[in-house]
C-alpha cells in the first residue's frame, strides 16, 4: 500500500511540475515576444520554443497546455480582422507546434533508448573485460607475430607485454603455424597438435601443456587478424596424473587382496588333502614298525615325506597370514570425501561402457570409521560390476547412494538398472572362485565382502529402485566427532 501511495505521489508531482513548466515557458516566450515588438510584428512564432521546451522536458498534458496558453495569449493580445482569420492562425499554430512536439518526443525516445543501450553495452563490456582479465588472449597478424596480449597471457608465458609484441608466436608455442588457419578461413575453432595439445615455452626454458582456440576478425583497417584463447592444461594434467596414481594404487591393493583371498581359499581347500596324506603316512609308519628291522629304511623315508607334508601345510598357512586382509586400524573419514575422490576413476570406468555414474552421497553427518584405500577399492569393485551389468542397455543408470540410517550407522549402496541377481545365485556370488564373467577369477565380490566385514559391516544384495541390483553395506559413524 505504501508503494502504491508513493508511486501516486510521484505521478502527481510530475504532472504538476509539467504544468508549471508549461506556464513558465509560455510566460518566457511572451516576454521574448514583447522584447521583439520593436523589430516587427511577431505573433505565434515566439511561442513555438515554449511548446518545444515543454515537449522535451514534460508530458503530453503539459505540452497541450502550452499550446492552449499560447493560442489564448495571441487571441487576447493580437487583434484580428475576422474570426475566420483568428481561427485559421490558431489551428495552423496548433498543428505545427504539435508536429514539432511529436518530433521532440521521438527525440526523447531515441535518447532514452540510446542511454539504455549505452548502459547495456557498458555492462556487457565490463563483463567481457572481467572475463578476459582471467582468460589468456593473444592476437596475431597474418605473419604469426604477436600484436597484443592481455595480462593473463603475459603472466602465462611469464613475459612483459611490451617485449612479447612483434615476437613470433611459434617461439612461444613451437610448431604453431597460422597458415592452416588462414587457408581454412573458418571463423573459429580449436587447434590440436599431433599429440593432442601444444607445448608452451617460457623464457627460463620451462614448458607446460597448452590448449589453443582461435577466431578470425578484421582489424581497424579491414585486414584479418587472429585471436587466440589459451588454456594452461598443467592443472588438468596434474589431476589426471593424480587420478591415474590413485587408480594404480587401488589396482595394487586389489591384486594383494585377490592374492590374499586366493591364498585363504587354497589353504582351506588344500588343508584337508594334506591332513589326510599325513594321516595315511602316519598309518604306514605304524605298519612299518611292525616289520621290525626290515622296515627301518622305509620308515625313515616315510617320516621325511610326512615332515615335508607338514612343512607344506605350514608354508600355506604362513602365506595366508601374510597375504590375507589382516585387521587394520580404522580412521575417522568423511564418506562423501572418500567417494568424491574416486570421481576421475569412476569416470574412466563408466566411459569404457558409455555409462554416466551419478553420485548421491549426503555430505552431512557422514563421519565414519574406515580404512580409506580399502573402502575405495570396495567401491571400485562394486561400481565396475554395476557398469558391466548395464553396459549393453540403451539407457544405462548407475548411482552411488550414501545416507545416515541411524545414529551409529551410515549406509552406502551401488545401484543399477541392469538385469539384477537371480534369487538362486545371491548366496553363490560371494563365494571365492565363482564368476559369471568369461575370463573372470571370481574374486571381486569375495574380496569386497572381506573388506566390508573388516569394517564391521555386511555386504548385502537386493532389488534396486532402478530395477536392477543394489549392493549395500553400512559403516560405523563417528557420532562423537560430529557432535563435538
Amino acid at each position: 500500500m505504501d508503494s502504491i501511495l508513493s508511486l501516486a505521489g510521484a505521478v502527481s508531482r510530475r504532472r504538476w511540475s509539467g504544468i508549471l513548466l508549461a506556464i513558465v515557458a509560455v510566460a518566457g516566450a511572451l516576454g521574448l515576444r514583447t522584447l521583439l515588438e520593436g523589430l516587427g510584428q511577431f505573433y505565434y512564432l515566439p511561442m513555438i520554443p515554449a511548446v518545444m521546451i515543454t515537449a522535451l522536458l514534460a508530458h503530453r498534458t503539459a505540452t497541450a497546455l502550452a499550446v492552449a496558453l499560447s493560442v489564448a495569449v495571441n487571441l487576447t493580445l493580437v487583434p484580428r480582422e475576422s474570426l475566420t482569420d483568428a481561427a485559421t492562425n490558431a489551428l495552423l499554430f496548433a498543428a505545427v507546434s504539435w508536429i514539432l512536439a511529436e518530433v521532440c518526443w521521438a527525440m526523447r525516445d531515441v535518447q532514452s533508448r540510446a542511454r539504455d543501450l549505452s548502459r547495456q553495452l557498458a555492462a556487457k563490456d565490463a563483463m567481457l573485460n572481467t572475463a578476459l582479465a582471467f582468460v589468456p588472449v593473444v592476437t596475431l597478424d597474418t605473419r604469426g607475430a604477436v600484436q597484443n596480449l592481455n595480462p593473463a597471457a603475459a603472466a602465462l608465458f611469464d613475459l612483459p607485454e611490451a617485449s612479447a609484441q612483434g615476437r613470433q608466436f611459434a617461439l612461444l608455442a613451437p610448431g604453431f603455424d597460422v597458415t592452416a588457419i588462414l587457408a581454412a578461413g573458418a571463423p573459429g575453432g580449436a587447434l590440436e597438435a599431433r599429440d593432442g595439445h601444444w607445448t608452451g615455452l617460457r623464457p627460463d626454458g620451462a614448458s607446460f601443456p597448452l590448449s589453443i582456440q582461435y577466431g578470425l576478425a578484421p582489424d581497424a583497417d579491414g585486414r584479418p587478424h587472429i585471436a587466440l584463447c589459451l588454456t594452461d592444461l598443467s592443472r588438468w594434467h596434474a589431476a589426471d596424473a593424480q587420478a591415474r596414481e590413485l587408480h594404480a594404487q587401488l589396482n595394487k591393493v586389489w591384486r594383494l587382496n585377490s592374492l590374499g583371498e586366493m591364498a585363504a581359499t587354497l589353504a582351506h581347500e588344500l588343508n584337508q588333502p594334506l591332513s589326510a596324506a599325513a594321516t595315511y603316512l602316519h598309518a604306514s609308519q605304524i605298519d612299518m614298525e611292525k616289520a621290525g628291522v626290515l622296515g627301518d629304511s622305509a620308515l625313515r623315508t616315510v617320516e621325511l615325506a610326512k615332515g615335508q607334508l607338514l612343512r607344506a601345510g605350514k608354508i600355506i598357512r604362513r602365506m595366508r597370514e601374510l597375504l590375507s586382509l589382516e585387521a587394520r586400524k580404522l580412521d575417522s573419514e568423511r564418506a562423501s570425501s572418500m567417494v568424491e575422490d574416486l570421481g576421475p576413476i569412476l569416470t574412466m570406468i563408466g566411459s569404457s561402457k558409455g555409462v554416466a555414474i551419478r553420485l548421491d552421497v549426503a555430505a552431512g553427518e557422514d563421519q565414519v570409521q574406515a580404512e580409506r584405500i580399502q573402502f575405495q577399492q570396495a567401491m571400485v569393485n562394486l561400481t565396475r560390476n554395476a557398469v558391466e551389468a548395464v553396459g549393453d542397455l540403451a539407457a544405462p543408470e548407475v548411482v552411488i547412494v550414501g545416507r545416515p540410517v541411524s545414529d551409529t550407522h551410515y549406509r552406502i549402496s551401488v545401484e543399477d538398472n541392469g538385469p539384477g541377481i537371480p534369487d538362486d545365485q545371491i548366496e553363490r556370488i560371494f563365494q571365492p572362485l565363482t564368476t559369471t564373467k568369461s575370463g573372470g577369477m571370481g574374486l571381486g565380490l569375495s574380496v569386497t565382502r572381506t573388506i566390508v566385514e573388516s569394517h564391521g559391516g555386511r555386504l548385502q544384495v537386493s532389488r534396486s529402485a532402478l530395477g536392477g541390483a543394489a549392493f549395500s553395506f553400512t559403516l560405523n559413524r563417528e557420532t562423537s566427532v560430529e557432535n563435538a
